[in-house]
């Protein structure tokens, strides 16, 4: 039986799946300890620990699919006093070199985590940003439903029979909607009008139902929003669906996001150096971050931009007669709002 150094610094990693996990453990140089499944349960989270705890002194582990898969063992070791580092995907060199296998994505999950590419503390999940965030992501579907609707409603009035195209084809999109949700479809000889009127009284109901939905959600998620960060409505542009986008990015444990340096990075408004021979001083687009809170604070400067706010128009104007396009503009700005949209958020 080999004999263990308890005090020995090991790292784990773990593969997330639906039904099982699959954990690796490795020793401070990446050297591999050992790998083992464990089944997704409460009780297969405890194994797990048990296991890693077994093979010396543990204190990180990288875990793919925290917000997912991977999203309650997250919880059970962040309970137990770990901290768990997300690891967003194998690293590609890797995978290349050595095949796709489970075992490996966990050793290279481990592996992440000491050579410094796993960065990110993953979200503990389980307060007001974690129910913000499932209840965005409700609306954002019940949205896109109601879009997918309105356009299937849209498209049979283009084709139908004279009668109905002439009366429901240039609707506004509420008055089509209220009008063909109160048609009462008759087979009365007319099969193409009768398939026409049922299909369109029934995506109009659809669409009705899905506009229901939002609003039920809106009202949640401003509750929670004025309950989470008061100060980050306040910020000219930021409304309620911008500062939950910003929110879900943040999560419930702001000390993950140090200083507003992290938070740009975070949002991907942080630039990054494009220098070569010759070439200095050149940053490029970053495609990195939550893209959804990018995309919350690109809401916030076109809003200032369109409405002229006097600090944005200012800037606007002296950027341009330096040469700057309206798209590098806007970079420079995002990044600025990312700094005062910062010191609003809860610490």
């Amino acid at each position: 039986m080999a004999i263990v150094d308890s005090t020995r610094p090991v790292v784990g990693g773990v593969d997330t799946h639906l039904d099982e996990h699959v954990a690796a453990i490795v020793d401070g140089v990446g050297g591999v300890l050992g790998v083992g499944r464990f089944p997704v349960t409460p009780a297969g989270y405890r194994q797990l620990l048990a296991w890693m705890r077994a093979h010396g002194r543990l204190e990180r582990v990288g875990v793919e699919g925290t917000g997912s898969y991977g999203a309650g063992l997250t919880r059970h070791l962040m309970r137990a006093g770990l901290v768990v580092m997300e690891v967003t995907r194998p690293n590609r060199q890797e995978r290349h070199r050595n095949g796709k296998d489970d075992d490996l994505d966990a050793i290279e999950a481990a592996r992440s985590v000491i050579a410094g590419r796993a960065l990110a503390t993953a979200k503990t999940s389980t307060g007001n940003s974690e129910a913000l965030r499932v209840l965005v992501g409700a609306q954002r579907s019940a949205k896109q439903a109601r879009i997918s609707a309105m356009v299937q409603l849209r498209h049979p009035m283009f084709a139908a029979p004279d009668e109905l195209r002439e009366r429901y084809a240039k609707l506004p999109r509420k008055e089509l909607t209220a009008q063909c949700a109160r048609l009462r479809p008759r087979l009365n000889g007319d099969s193409v009008g009768f398939a026409t009127k049922t299909a369109a009284l029934t995506l109009a109901r659809r669409v009705q139902a899905m506009d229901a939905e939002i609003g039920e959600l809106d009202v949640l998620i401003a509750g929670l929003v004025k309950q989470i960060a008061p100060d980050l409505l306040n910020i000219y542009g930021v409304g309620i669906d911008v500062a939950a986008a910003i929110l879900v990015a943040v999560g419930d444990n702001p000390e993950r996001i140090p200083n507003e340096a992290a938070f740009a990075k975070l949002c991907g408004v942080a630039p990054l150096p494009a220098n070569s021979g010759k070439r200095t001083n050149r940053h490029k687009l970053n495609p990195g971050g939550n893209r959804h809170a990018n995309s919350a604070l690109w809401h916030i400067v076109l809003t200032r931009t369109s409405q002229k706010e006097p600090r944005t128009a200012a800037y606007l104007e002296r950027r341009r007669e330096q040469g700057l396009t309206n798209r590098e503009i806007f970079r420079c700005l995002k990044r600025y709002v990312a700094r005062e949209v910062f010191t609003a958020l809860p610490r």
